[in-house]
C-alpha cells in the first residue's frame, strides 16, 4: 500500500483545515500517518482518515510527503488571501477533490430539540478572546427564552472559570463530541472549539475580530461569522490595542438579533429558523456607527487566526 505523511503543528482550529487533505489521502488508496498534536490528530483517527498519529516525524520511507510549514512544501500561509482549506488542497495538487464538509464523528437530529447552547467566548489567543460580560448578557438573552447554556473548558479557557457558572472541563478534543452531539447551537470567538463545533454539523456562530474569516472560516455546512467592518480589520498579529472590532455594545446590537432569528417558537417541536443559515455566511456590524450591513454585501479588507 502506498504510504502518505502530512506534518502540522498548530492549535486545534489550524489542524482541523488539514483534514480534508487526510480525507483525500484516504480516498486515494494511502496509508495515511498525521504528525502534530496527537490529542488533535485523534479526532482524524476516529474518522478514519488517518491510521497512524504521532508527534514527530518518524523516519522511514513515505511515497508522500506534505509537510505544511515555513520550510515546508505547503506553505502556512497562502501568498493571497483565500481560504486555507482551498490553499492547501491547491498546492497538494488536489483541487477540485471532493471533501466532507462534516466531520463524522456525531449523530444529530434536527427532529429532536435540543434547549441547550455551547457559548464560548475564550480562545487560544488573547486577543480573540471576548468580554465575559458579553455573553453573561448573551446567557440572560437565551435563558429568558428558555434556553440551558454550557460553557466547554479546555486549557486556554480556564481564566473563565471565575465568570461562568454553567461550564463542563474538555481535557482533550473528544471530550467536546458528547457536547456538540447535545446542543442546539454555538456562540464564540474564533478559537478550536467553534472549528470542531461547525465541523461536527453543529450550528455555529463565530465572532471574528482581529483575525481573518476570508482565510480562517471553520469547515461546515452551517456557519454564521460576525465580522467587524472596518478599514482595519482583518489585522492579526498586529493588533491594536484599542480592539474597537470587538466592543461589546456593537456586537450585542448584532448578535441577538441574529440569535431571536435563529430561536424562534422555543416550544414547538422544531424550535429553530436556520432559513438563510446554509453553507458559510458573512454578516457585518459596525462597531463606530453601530449599523448593520446587508448580511449579502460580502466585500472583504485583508489578512489571519487559533
Amino acid at each position: 500500500m502506498k504510504r502518505a505523511l502530512l506534518y502540522r503543528r498548530g492549535g486545534l482550529g489550524d489542524t482541523l483545515l488539514t483534514f480534508p487533505l487526510l480525507e483525500v489521502l484516504k480516498s486515494k488508496g494511502y496509508h495515511v500517518t498525521a504528525v502534530g498534536n496527537t490529542d488533535y490528530f485523534e479526532l482524524a483517527l476516529k474518522a478514519g482518515w488517518a491510521d497512524k498519529i504521532l508527534p514527530e516525524i518518524p523516519t522511514g520511507d513515505f511515497d508522500l510527503k506534505l509537510i505544511i510549514g515555513v520550510d515546508g512544501n505547503i506553505k502556512t500561509f497562502p501568498s493571497e488571501r483565500m481560504w486555507i482549506v482551498e490553499h492547501y488542497l491547491r498546492e497538494a495538487g488536489f483541487w477540485g477533490v471532493n471533501y466532507s464538509k462534516t466531520l463524522p464523528l456525531i449523530k444529530r437530529s434536527e427532529n429532536i430539540p435540543s434547549k441547550t447552547v455551547i457559548l464560548h467566548p475564550s480562545s487560544g489567543s488573547r486577543f480573540k478572546n471576548l468580554e465575559p460580560s458579553l455573553f453573561l448578557e448573551i446567557e440572560e438573552f437565551l435563558k429568558e427564552r428558555g434556553f440551558d447554556v454550557l460553557y466547554p473548558l479546555g486549557e486556554a479557557d480556564r481564566w473563565l472559570k471565575e465568570y461562568v457558572k454553567d461550564s463542563v472541563p474538555i481535557a482533550r478534543p473528544v471530550d467536546f463530541l458528547a457536547v456538540a452531539q447535545n446542543s442546539a447551537l454555538f456562540v464564540g470567538s474564533d478559537s478550536g472549539f467553534a472549528h470542531l463545533s461547525a465541523y461536527l454539523g453543529v450550528p455555529t456562530v463565530v465572532i471574528y475580530g482581529p483575525s481573518d474569516p476570508i482565510v480562517w472560516r471553520p469547515i461546515g455546512e452551517r456557519v454564521f461569522a460576525l465580522v467587524p467592518d472596518l478599514e482595519c480589520a482583518p489585522c492579526f498579529p498586529d493588533v491594536c490595542g484599542e480592539m474597537t472590532c470587538l466592543l461589546k455594545e456593537s456586537l450585542l446590537q448584532s448578535l441577538l438579533p441574529l440569535l431571536d432569528h435563529i430561536l424562534v417558537n422555543v416550544n414547538e417541536d422544531n424550535p429553530f429558523n436556520f432559513a438563510g443559515f446554509e453553507g458559510f455566511n458573512l454578516l457585518y456590524h459596525s462597531p463606530r456607527r453601530n449599523a448593520l450591513r446587508d448580511p449579502s454585501d460580502t466585500r472583504s479588507h485583508s489578512r489571519e487566526g487559533d
